[in-house]
Protein backbone atom coordinates (compact mmCIF):
# COMPACT_ATOMS: atom_id res chain seq x y z
CA UNK A 1 0.00 0.00 0.00
CA UNK A 2 1.45 3.38 -0.95
CA UNK A 3 2.02 6.10 1.63
CA UNK A 4 -0.72 8.17 0.04
CA UNK A 5 -3.20 5.40 0.85
CA UNK A 6 -2.61 6.16 4.54
CA UNK A 7 -3.59 9.78 4.12
CA UNK A 8 -7.07 11.26 4.05
CA UNK A 9 -7.51 14.91 3.01
CA UNK A 10 -3.88 15.61 3.83
CA UNK A 11 -4.12 14.16 7.33
CA UNK A 12 -2.27 11.05 8.43
CA UNK A 13 -4.64 8.21 9.30
CA UNK A 14 -3.54 6.03 12.19
CA UNK A 15 -3.46 2.33 11.33
CA UNK A 16 -5.79 -0.04 13.17
CA UNK A 17 -3.09 -2.63 13.67
CA UNK A 18 -0.15 -1.81 15.93
CA UNK A 19 1.56 -5.23 16.18
CA UNK A 20 2.15 -4.53 19.90
CA UNK A 21 -0.07 -7.47 20.83
CA UNK A 22 1.59 -10.03 18.59
CA UNK A 23 3.51 -11.53 21.52
CA UNK A 24 0.36 -12.19 23.56
CA UNK A 25 0.42 -9.07 25.71
CA UNK A 26 -1.76 -5.97 25.70
CA UNK A 27 -1.59 -2.49 27.19
CA UNK A 28 -3.71 -1.35 30.10
CA UNK A 29 -5.54 1.96 29.94
CA UNK A 30 -3.07 4.16 31.83
CA UNK A 31 0.09 2.18 31.27
CA UNK A 32 1.44 -1.25 31.98
CA UNK A 33 1.28 -4.42 29.94
CA UNK A 34 -0.36 -7.70 30.84
CA UNK A 35 -0.98 -11.06 29.23
CA UNK A 36 -4.02 -11.23 27.00
CA UNK A 37 -5.00 -14.16 29.21
CA UNK A 38 -4.78 -12.19 32.47
CA UNK A 39 -7.86 -11.93 34.70
CA UNK A 40 -8.14 -8.21 33.93
CA UNK A 41 -8.05 -8.76 30.18
CA UNK A 42 -10.58 -11.58 30.44
CA UNK A 43 -12.89 -9.38 32.53
CA UNK A 44 -12.88 -6.31 30.33
CA UNK A 45 -12.89 -8.41 27.17
CA UNK A 46 -16.07 -10.25 28.11
CA UNK A 47 -17.61 -6.94 29.22
CA UNK A 48 -16.91 -5.59 25.74
CA UNK A 49 -18.57 -8.69 24.31
CA UNK A 50 -21.69 -7.92 26.34
CA UNK A 51 -21.73 -4.38 24.93
CA UNK A 52 -21.70 -5.81 21.40
CA UNK A 53 -24.47 -8.32 22.10
CA UNK A 54 -26.60 -5.50 23.53
CA UNK A 55 -25.97 -3.66 20.29
CA UNK A 56 -27.37 -6.63 18.41
CA UNK A 57 -30.43 -6.58 20.68
CA UNK A 58 -30.90 -2.88 19.95
CA UNK A 59 -30.74 -3.61 16.22
CA UNK A 60 -33.55 -6.16 16.63
CA UNK A 61 -35.94 -4.39 19.00
CA UNK A 62 -38.68 -2.12 17.73
CA UNK A 63 -39.49 -0.81 21.20
CA UNK A 64 -37.99 2.63 21.97
CA UNK A 65 -37.97 2.00 25.72
CA UNK A 66 -35.95 -1.21 25.34
CA UNK A 67 -33.60 0.46 22.86
CA UNK A 68 -32.99 3.44 25.16
CA UNK A 69 -32.39 1.24 28.18
CA UNK A 70 -29.91 -0.95 26.32
CA UNK A 71 -28.07 2.10 24.98
CA UNK A 72 -27.63 3.47 28.51
CA UNK A 73 -26.42 0.10 29.75
CA UNK A 74 -23.90 -0.09 26.90
CA UNK A 75 -22.47 3.28 27.91
CA UNK A 76 -22.18 2.21 31.54
CA UNK A 77 -20.45 -1.02 30.52
CA UNK A 78 -17.90 0.93 28.49
CA UNK A 79 -16.93 2.73 31.69
CA UNK A 80 -16.79 -0.56 33.60
CA UNK A 81 -14.51 -2.01 30.92
CA UNK A 82 -12.25 1.04 31.30
CA UNK A 83 -12.25 0.55 35.06
CA UNK A 84 -11.27 -3.10 34.64
CA UNK A 85 -8.56 -2.15 32.12
CA UNK A 86 -6.87 0.11 34.67
CA UNK A 87 -4.06 -1.17 36.87
CA UNK A 88 -4.99 -0.65 40.55
CA UNK A 89 -1.85 1.47 40.93
CA UNK A 90 -3.18 3.89 38.28
CA UNK A 91 -6.77 3.99 39.60
CA UNK A 92 -6.52 7.66 40.56
CA UNK A 93 -5.89 8.49 36.90
CA UNK A 94 -9.02 6.60 35.94
CA UNK A 95 -11.02 8.58 38.51
CA UNK A 96 -9.79 11.84 37.00
CA UNK A 97 -11.37 10.95 33.65
CA UNK A 98 -14.31 8.66 34.44
CA UNK A 99 -16.94 8.15 37.10
CA UNK A 100 -16.48 4.70 38.62
CA UNK A 101 -19.41 2.41 39.37
CA UNK A 102 -21.40 3.84 42.26
CA UNK A 103 -24.09 2.63 44.62
CA UNK A 104 -26.49 4.97 42.79
CA UNK A 105 -25.84 3.11 39.53
CA UNK A 106 -26.75 -0.17 41.24
CA UNK A 107 -29.88 1.40 42.70
CA UNK A 108 -30.81 2.67 39.23
CA UNK A 109 -30.71 -0.91 37.91
CA UNK A 110 -32.96 -2.03 40.77
CA UNK A 111 -35.38 0.82 40.04
CA UNK A 112 -35.48 -0.19 36.36
CA UNK A 113 -36.31 -3.78 37.32
CA UNK A 114 -39.09 -2.62 39.64
CA UNK A 115 -40.48 -0.26 37.00
CA UNK A 116 -40.57 -2.93 34.29
CA UNK A 117 -42.23 -5.47 36.59
CA UNK A 118 -45.03 -2.99 37.27
CA UNK A 119 -45.91 -2.98 33.56
CA UNK A 120 -46.39 -6.72 33.01
CA UNK A 121 -46.57 -10.03 34.82
CA UNK A 122 -43.35 -12.01 34.90
CA UNK A 123 -43.70 -15.68 33.85
CA UNK A 124 -43.72 -18.08 36.78
CA UNK A 125 -42.02 -20.86 34.81
CA UNK A 126 -38.67 -21.44 33.14
CA UNK A 127 -38.90 -20.35 29.53
CA UNK A 128 -36.96 -21.16 26.39
CA UNK A 129 -35.14 -18.09 25.07
CA UNK A 130 -35.98 -17.20 21.48
CA UNK A 131 -39.48 -15.76 21.57
CA UNK A 132 -38.16 -13.00 19.33
CA UNK A 133 -34.81 -11.99 17.87
CA UNK A 134 -34.55 -9.07 20.28
CA UNK A 135 -35.32 -11.07 23.43
CA UNK A 136 -32.94 -13.83 22.30
CA UNK A 137 -30.16 -11.26 21.96
CA UNK A 138 -31.00 -9.77 25.36
CA UNK A 139 -30.89 -13.25 26.90
CA UNK A 140 -27.52 -13.83 25.24
CA UNK A 141 -26.31 -10.51 26.71
CA UNK A 142 -27.48 -11.72 30.12
CA UNK A 143 -25.42 -14.91 29.78
CA UNK A 144 -22.37 -12.91 28.71
CA UNK A 145 -22.82 -10.61 31.72
CA UNK A 146 -22.90 -13.65 34.02
CA UNK A 147 -19.58 -14.71 32.49
CA UNK A 148 -18.22 -11.19 33.00
CA UNK A 149 -19.33 -11.38 36.62
CA UNK A 150 -17.35 -14.60 37.11
CA UNK A 151 -14.28 -13.05 35.48
CA UNK A 152 -14.52 -10.02 37.77
CA UNK A 153 -14.68 -12.34 40.78
CA UNK A 154 -11.38 -13.85 39.57
CA UNK A 155 -9.89 -10.34 39.37
CA UNK A 156 -11.10 -9.62 42.92
CA UNK A 157 -9.71 -12.90 44.23
CA UNK A 158 -6.27 -11.87 42.96
CA UNK A 159 -6.53 -8.51 44.76
CA UNK A 160 -6.66 -6.53 41.50
CA UNK A 161 -10.19 -5.10 41.71
CA UNK A 162 -10.23 -1.45 42.74
CA UNK A 163 -14.01 -1.15 43.04
CA UNK A 164 -16.05 -4.01 44.51
CA UNK A 165 -19.28 -2.38 43.34
CA UNK A 166 -18.51 -3.66 39.84
CA UNK A 167 -19.46 -7.16 41.02
CA UNK A 168 -22.70 -5.87 42.53
CA UNK A 169 -23.51 -3.90 39.38
CA UNK A 170 -22.95 -6.88 37.07
CA UNK A 171 -25.02 -9.14 39.29
CA UNK A 172 -27.93 -6.71 39.22
CA UNK A 173 -27.48 -6.10 35.49
CA UNK A 174 -27.93 -9.81 34.83
CA UNK A 175 -31.23 -9.63 36.70
CA UNK A 176 -32.32 -6.57 34.73
CA UNK A 177 -31.52 -8.20 31.39
CA UNK A 178 -33.58 -11.25 32.33
CA UNK A 179 -36.57 -9.01 33.10
CA UNK A 180 -35.95 -6.88 30.01
CA UNK A 181 -36.04 -9.93 27.73
CA UNK A 182 -39.35 -10.95 29.24
CA UNK A 183 -40.62 -7.38 28.86
CA UNK A 184 -39.60 -7.39 25.20
CA UNK A 185 -41.80 -10.48 24.63
CA UNK A 186 -44.60 -9.53 27.02
CA UNK A 187 -47.23 -9.54 24.27
CA UNK A 188 -46.37 -12.90 22.71
CA UNK A 189 -46.92 -16.44 24.05
CA UNK A 190 -44.04 -17.89 26.04
CA UNK A 191 -42.54 -21.32 25.44
CA UNK A 192 -41.95 -23.27 28.62
CA UNK A 193 -38.55 -24.88 29.09
CA UNK A 194 -40.07 -27.97 30.73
Amino acid sequence: MSSSASETSGHYRKKVYTKFGDSGETSLLYGGRVSKNSPNTEAYGITDEAVSVMGMARAFTTQPKVNDMLRQLQRELFTIAAELATDPGKYELFQQHFTPVTEEMVESLEAAIDSLEEEFEMPAVFILPGGSQASAAIDLARCVIRTAERRVVAVAEQGMLSNGLIMTYLNRLGDLLFVLARYEDRDIPIERAT
